[in-house]
């Protein structure tokens, strides 16, 4: 066993109709602290379903998943739930940012969720903007932000709460190229800075080559 893996899967499946062939079957990976992963494939080949599987939102038909040697396939509702919120961060190519709140307070939410004091979220806020360019932004509602920049407060709600892991779903899908080039730089620094290890999951080749390693899922599956 690899003490250093952040997150595990072990012989994975996930199956939606038992008269049907498998989404996905018998995946096995280890991602270590540090590392920064790309997982490639076409469309319909289940990547989101991974992703889901893996942050325990949707449970495999049989294998394991581990965040850190704890084996979320194997808790209850309420502990998954707490597991995600301390432990996970996630990109969404939708982004998922209320358009009402203000930058400031769509970057607060997953420190509210964890119960970090009021007088101790400024500073993870406040370093999370810089990082991401938008300290300027932090009092503006998302909704007048453009698309990149809407992207940029995602990545720093997924990262202000220090997860071991993150996890990023073709997150510059709804960008230009110019746009998409800098949230894959930013995705990549933060997660050297400030997570323990982070997962991208993409179509795009130019996407997976800012990873530190691609592999390919396919109906064979998971593979260098």
């Amino acid at each position: 066993m690899n003490d250093r893996a952040v997150l595990r899967l072990e012989s994975l499946t996930k199956r939606y109709r038992a008269d049907r062939p498998p989404i996905f079957q018998d995946l096995s990976l280890a991602l270590e602290r540090g590392e920064y992963l790309a997982v490639m494939g076409e469309s319909g080949v289940g990547k989101t379903t991974l992703l889901n599987v893996l942050a325990g939102l949707d449970p495999p038909d049989s294998g394991r998943v581990l965040i850190e040697g704890i084996e979320l396939t194997g808790l209850d509702d309420d502990a998954r739930t707490r597991v995600r919120r301390r432990s996970i961060g996630f990109v969404f190519q939708a982004f998922h940012v209320m358009p009402y709140l203000t930058v400031e307070q769509n970057v607060a939410l997953p420190l509210e969720l964890i119960g970090i004091a009021r007088a101790q979220r400024g500073e993870r806020i406040a370093q999370m903007l810089a990082a991401v360019g938008l300290t300027e932004f932090a009092q503006r509602p998302s909704r007048e932000l453009s698309g990149g920049e809407v992207q940029r407060v995602a990545i720093a709600r997924a990262l202000v709460h220090r997860p071991l892991l993150l996890l990023a779903d073709e997150p510059t899908g709804n960008l230009d190229p110019r746009s998409a080039g800098r949230v894959l730089e930013l995705l990549r620094d933060q997660v050297k800075r400030e997570a323990g290890a982070g997962l991208l999951i993409t179509h795009s080749r130019a996407a997976a080559q800012t990873a530190d390693r691609i592999v390919v899922l396919d109906a064979q599956g998971l593979h260098a």
